[in-house]
């Protein structure tokens, strides 16, 4: 007899995801809405989101809360020029007070960071314009990638707003909000 029962069938956690990205500092977030804006971005969402990363062997772990929702997110990074590959995987969280208690237990909380996020969009690319907690404000380009599809394909449009921000190689960050708070 089992100690717990196990659901029958395949049960689907998480959705694996794939982003090109690159992230930046910012000196004016209303200036980059505006010049996101004139190539085509629209505003969707204004997000106060606390992201607490959990120590893992691989990889980085957080548990998003976010405007009254939450999402366990994996996520591993790896180099691709001055843009940064990043394949991920989220689940919707029902109980963040929970699972926040056990993930901190089990495996110890890294940092915190809080940031309020305006979320833009164009095609498959979101702009992320971020007001980060003790940190200042960035930017971070995403370029979702779908299934079988090369990232090379989206690097001229993330190329595109980059420039159209003003945003030079020597900008570019990368590492986490995380890691830029343990820096300091």
């Amino acid at each position: 007899m089992e100690a717990y029962p196990r659901p029958s069938g395949t049960v689907k956690f998480a959705i694996a995801m794939k982003n090109l990205e690159a992230k930046f500092r910012l000196a004016d977030l209303a200036r980059a809405e505006s010049r996101a804006t004139a190539i085509g971005y629209a505003r969707r969402a204004i997000l106060n989101q606390r992201d607490r990363f959990f120590r893992v062997a691989y990889g980085k772990l957080k548990l998003r809360e976010e405007n009254g929702g939450a999402a366990l997110i994996f996520y591993r990074r790896n180099e691709s020029g001055s843009l940064t590959l990043s394949e991920y995987q989220i689940a919707s969280i029902a109980d963040p007070a929970t699972t926040r208690h056990i993930l901190a237990g089990a495996l110890g909380t890294l940092a915190t960071v809080e940031k309020v996020r305006t979320l833009l969009i164009r095609d498959n690319l979101r702009l992320h314009l971020d007001r980060v907690a003790s940190l200042g404000e960035f930017g971070e380009i995403e370029a979702v990638i779908a299934d079988n599809d090369d990232p090379e394909r989206s690097r001229p449009a993330v190329d595109e707003t980059l420039a159209a921000l003003g945003i030079v190689p020597a900008d570019l960050i990368d590492v986490s909000y995380f890691e830029l708070l343990w820096r300091r």
